[in-house]
């Protein structure tokens, strides 16, 4: 399965995902990008395409702020595949609370090896 994190800038939340979840699991493919072009051009992150979007089977944003600036830009046909897992911009890149909150979401159990 293709699946695709989002967050705001993919700089720590986003990123961390898929490193983590890229280094545990070999059946899936993990890809991450941020929402926001500011925050991408100013920190030189990857920024969400709709070539990313149509890659992604599963599609894991943050904030439920997320959905609403995916829909905002390219209309809501995306919906189906995206899951919020309500992870608040506090962390840092690959922070342990961080970890603990990826592997504890319900959306995610089927990645936790």
């Amino acid at each position: 399965m293709n699946i695709l994190f989002l967050c705001t800038a993919n700089l720590h939340r986003s990123r961390s995902a898929e490193d983590y979840f890229r280094s545990l699991e070999s059946e899936h493919v993990f890809q991450s990008a941020g929402l926001s072009e500011k925050y991408c051009a100013k920190y030189g992150s990857r920024l969400c395409t709709i070539e990313l979007l149509n890659w992604a089977e599963k599609i894991y944003v943050m904030e439920p702020q997320h959905i609403a600036r995916i829909t905002e830009h390219v209309g809501e046909s995306y919906l189906e595949k995206i899951e919020i897992l309500h992870i608040d911009d506090i962390y840092q890149y690959m922070q342990p609370e961080l970890v603990a909150k990826l592997t504890s979401s319900p959306h995610l159990q089927f990645l936790s090896i």
